[in-house]
């Protein structure tokens, strides 16, 4: 299993955040969290607004938490809200359902954390949030 460490985290938010100012999307924020839920790299733009670190911590933690990716959970709250409703009031409301939260895995499949990225659309996150983590070697899984 290879860990997700500092230096691993700070590819993965530097490549995030490039990756949005390329294609143009609004100021991001980045969050890495490791397989424990503990934040190991946060990043917060110029420009993005004052709730992007919780936004981008919920993203993550859903992930975490439940073992899926954001885009996964969102179909899960689509499919049964009152089990997504359940789950966000299991975790204090720190489950934000959307793509956007994305699991890292390393080349083993083993889950070693999730990044969420809040700043632009919920797909556009998440496409910023894949390549930071295929960036640092890793595997996202949204």
């Amino acid at each position: 299993m290879t860990a997700l460490n500092l230096a691993a985290a700070r590819k993965i938010v530097e490549v995030t955040l490039q990756t949005a100012r390329d294609h143009g999307f609004k100021p991001m924020s980045v969050v890495v969290l490791d397989a424990g839920g503990h934040v190991v790299a946060f990043e917060r733009e110029d420009g993005s607004s004052a709730g992007r670190f919780e936004i981008a911590r919920g993203k993550a933690n859903g992930c975490i938490m439940l073992g899926m990716g954001g885009r996964a959970q969102m179909a899960r709250a689509e499919q049964q809200a009152y089990f997504m409703g359940a789950i966000n009031g299991l975790f204090d409301g720190k489950v934000v359902p959307v793509p956007g939260g994305v699991l890292v895995r390393d080349g083993e499949g083993t889950l070693i954390g999730a990044v969420g990225v809040t700043g632009d659309t919920s797909d556009n996150d998440a496409t910023c949030a894949l390549a930071g983590i295929k960036a640092a070697g890793f595997v996202g899984e949204d």
